[in-house]
């Protein structure tokens, strides 16, 4: 009996990577877990192996893949800054070439802005999608498609007045980007680390009122100059945080934003995953132009 065609996902992580299949009604195949090989040969093999797990003998319709910046889209060429053995690799060139499928990747917080849109049935015309972790990123889609830019916004890597008057906090709010008072160095999981000397998990109600206050002058920036109508939220600070922490941001918004609109603020509805179920939003072409999808038989 012959297969029929699968879609796959791919999350590569710096620590961790997922690969999953589904088949063309979105009911899935195989998912599989396994650490990031610190290795590039290591890791490229690992996730051919993972791939033709998945697959079961289906017919590769198309692969989507999720990964850390800084790339090039088009080209597919990545170079995630947590990998640092993986510097301009032709990662589309790499996958057409060894699956004979089309393979589409972008910055992880893109992929995930693409899931949260089309899984979530958002209509919003400008959409943001922030993942709050580790770090800190986000992706802006405007009817629906990326927005890219010359390159990828950086929206964690504003500056922004905080709430801290002890001298000892402020000298702690250093940005692993190099300069200082980036918003996440203010509300990231590292970021909060620094400033409080303990894990996210363990803030009281007022640090974390603090932490919602400098997350909501952030995002007064943000909604400022982009008029975002939803901003929608994942990542392991987020969902810790909860709706507590969006209540203290939405209260600086809608206090301090006089000249627009205060945009919704929500949790992901699609938790830790988010990255993964975009990489297979992504094999099959939905963050492409319709004329683009309708050529892949979306």
């Amino acid at each position: 009996m012959e297969s029929t065609g699968c879609y796959i996902g791919l999350d590569i992580g710096g620590t961790k990577t997922m690969v999953k299949a589904i088949d063309a009604k979105g009911h899935e195949i195989a998912l599989y877990k396994e650490a990031t090989p610190l290795d590039f040969d290591e890791g490229i093999s690992l996730l051919h192996t993972l791939i033709e797990k998945v697959a079961a003998n289906h017919d590769i319709k198309g692969i989507g893949a999720a990964i850390g910046g800084p790339l090039d889209a088009d080209k597919g060429i990545v170079s995630p800054l947590h990998q640092p053995q993986w510097r301009n690799i032709p990662l589309k060139n790499i996958m057409e070439e060894r699956w004979q499928c089309p393979f589409h990747v972008d910055v992880d917080t893109n992929v995930a802005a693409v899931a949260e849109y089309h899984l979530g049935n958002y209509q919003a015309s400008r959409f943001l999608y922030i993942t709050l972790s580790t770090g800190m990123g986000g992706g802006f889609l405007i009817d629906g498609k990326i927005y890219q830019g010359l390159s990828h916004p950086e929206i964690a890597h504003q500056a922004i007045s905080h709430c801290y008057d002890s001298h000892d906090m402020m000298q702690r709010i250093s940005c692993e980007c190099g300069t200082n008072d980036c918003l996440e160095a203010m509300v990231s999981g590292n970021g909060i680390k620094r400033l409080y000397l303990k894990s996210a998990e363990n803030l009281n109600e007022k640090e974390w009122s603090e932490v919602g206050y400098n997350l909501g002058q952030g995002l007064r920036n943000i909604a400022t100059i982009l008029s975002p109508e939803i901003i929608v939220f994942g990542g392991g600070v987020a969902l810790g945080g909860g709706q507590a922490l969006l209540d203290h941001a939405q209260k600086v918004l809608n206090e301090k934003l006089k000249l627009v609109k205060a945009p919704k603020l929500v949790l992901s509805q699609l938790g830790y995953n988010t990255a993964l179920e975009g990489a297979l939003c992504f094999a099959k072409g939905m963050h492409l132009p319709q004329k683009q999808q309708a050529a892949m038989g979306v």
